[in-house]
């Protein structure tokens, strides 16, 4: 079992740092080493917070981000510039066996690439259960009560670190992007499917039962749409990039992509235009109800959908309507390491 020493490590760029133990080295350059591996030997006990290693990065990092639709490696070197980037279709329908091998063998290959020591982390949709050690919560249905970090061991030869999508977004860009220096950071994914990770303190909030953050869950319509956890109204139904086309094919009977109703939208069509004021009303509803339960020092929007520039504006105005208080002081911002911080993420909590 690896031992995680003290809550809190300084890191240049994170705020309100706890003092370090007296003689601990406490600067990293580079990005920092996150364990967050699941003991074997009792994962109940697991701790609940993902905490910084104070030590010099000596090794390249591989990070896999792994989604619904793509698959997408990374490797930095020890001073964390990016050396190499690839990314592969998922081919969800294929099932989990397929999922394990494709990312067994684009791990493979970057670590050729390598030729050296390296680490590897794998970001999931979902979490490990702390109880099971077999995923849980993944909008990847074929990989839920499957034991994806063992099977993923045994393909790529080495121990590896997984941690849900959204908390390594979160982790790289409250390290790295628009959160750096930010106390309190929600990062949000807006993706296939919508994920949510908290930062405090530059570690990674997990929680009890390792679902912090995971307000794609929350319901904000009992009566909504049947969700794949089995709730209705959440969410994710109603403002994920997946949950999106589903909704605009039952509401005005085309089936498009996201991009396509975006265009339609900008193009002033009238059907697509009263279907996205639903969505900004959602998206409102949604990060309205997130800031009276967190209040965070500032959100970052990650994923396909947050590349969509009206959300800044009518979204945000939405939620301005919406917020317990006499005004909205909430930073709500567009990434700034791009829509892949999620593996770049993965890269900093490799094991």
């Amino acid at each position: 079992m690896r031992a995680y020493s003290r809550p809190s490590v300084f890191i240049r760029g994170i705020s309100r740092p706890r003092p370090p133990p007296p003689g601990e080295r406490t600067e990293v350059k580079g990005p920092a080493h996150i364990d967050c591996s699941i003991p074997r030997d009792n994962p109940v006990h697991a701790v609940k917070m993902a905490t910084v290693t104070v030590k010099e990065p000596s090794m390249h990092r591989i990070g896999i981000d792994f989604g619904g639709t793509k698959i997408e490696g990374i490797v930095l070197d020890a001073q964390g510039r990016e050396q190499t980037r690839k990314r592969i279709p998922t081919e969800q329908a294929q099932g989990y066996e397929s999922i394990v091998t494709r990312i067994g063998a684009l791990c493979q290959e970057l670590a050729a690439q390598v030729g050296g020591p390296h680490t590897i982390g794998v970001g999931i949709p979902g979490a490990i259960s702390l109880k099971t050690g077999c995923v849980k919560g993944s909008n990847t249905v074929c990989t839920i009560g499957r034991p994806l970090q063992q099977d993923l061991e045994r393909a790529i030869g080495k121990p590896i670190g997984i941690m849900n999508d959204a908390n390594c977004f979160a982790m790289a860009e409250a390290i790295l992007g628009a959160g750096r220096g930010k106390q309190l950071v929600f990062g949000v994914i807006m993706g296939t499917g919508c994920g949510g990770g908290i930062v405090f303190d530059g570690k990674v909030l997990n929680g009890l039962q390792s679902i912090a953050g995971e307000w794609g869950h929350m319901s904000i319509n009992p009566a909504g749409p049947l969700c794949y956890c089995k709730s209705r109204g959440c969410v994710e139904t109603y403002i994920s990039g997946g949950g999106l086309q589903q909704r605009y094919a039952e509401q005005v009977g085309t089936q498009l992509t996201f991009m396509d109703i975006v265009a339609r939208y900008r193009a002033g069509d009238p059907a697509t235009a009263a279907f996205m004021q639903q969505f900004f009303e959602h998206f409102g509803r949604a990060v309205a109800n997130l800031i009276a339960v967190l209040d965070p020092d500032i959100i970052v929007l990650g994923g396909g959908v947050s590349n969509f520039d009206e959300l800044y504006t009518s979204g945000v105005a939405e939620v301005a309507k919406r917020i317990f208080s006499d005004s909205l002081e909430t930073p709500i911002v567009k990434h700034q390491i791009g829509d892949s911080a999620g593996v770049i993420g993965a890269a900093l909590i490799g094991v």
